[in-house]
């Protein structure tokens, strides 16, 4: 499932996008920084200050968990089935010791959010279709410019 780009993808992230959906069918997206692909169908995610994602998971296990390079202007969306594991269930230490870490003493995990992928399908911005001798190098450059930022040297 996951290939080595959608890995890549996922390890180069600073931040990963979780969407719900609440019982109503409204959906809901939060940012979510602490995250890390588990061989190559799960993703584990810190739950840290999201009542509305962790009540939503626990109605309905759909999710779409997104990827993407801002300067690229490429990642992946994953589908999949999600399951909230909290505090008190017996596999918690160990799901949340990775992400524990991740966070640092500043922010506690409360819970681990654990989707299994179902397909993982590319993102990639219009302008790679709308000018296909468009190089990545200059997609990366025309973003720089776009965001008013520039590369650390």
């Amino acid at each position: 499932m996951f290939t080595d780009d959608v890995r890549r993808a996922i390890d180069q992230s600073v931040l990963c996008w979780l969407a719900t959906v609440d019982g109503e069918g409204q959906p809901n997206v939060s940012p979510k920084e602490m995250f890390y692909a588990v061989g190559d169908r799960e993703i584990h995610i810190a739950e840290i200050a999201s009542p509305v994602s962790r009540r939503n998971i626990q109605g309905n296990h759909k999710v779409c968990v997104s990827f993407v390079d801002v300067f690229r202007q490429k990642g992946y969306k994953i589908h999949g089935d999600a399951r909230m594991v909290c505090e008190d269930a017996s596999d918690f230490d160990a799901l949340a010791a990775p992400l524990q870490k991740m966070a640092g003493p500043e922010f506690k995990v409360r819970g681990v959010v654990v989707v299994e992928a179902i397909r993982a399908t590319p993102i990639v911005a219009p302008s790679y279709r709308l000018y296909p001798d468009r190089t990545e190098a200059e997609q990366i450059r025309n973003a720089f410019r776009t965001y008013g930022v520039r590369a650390v040297e």
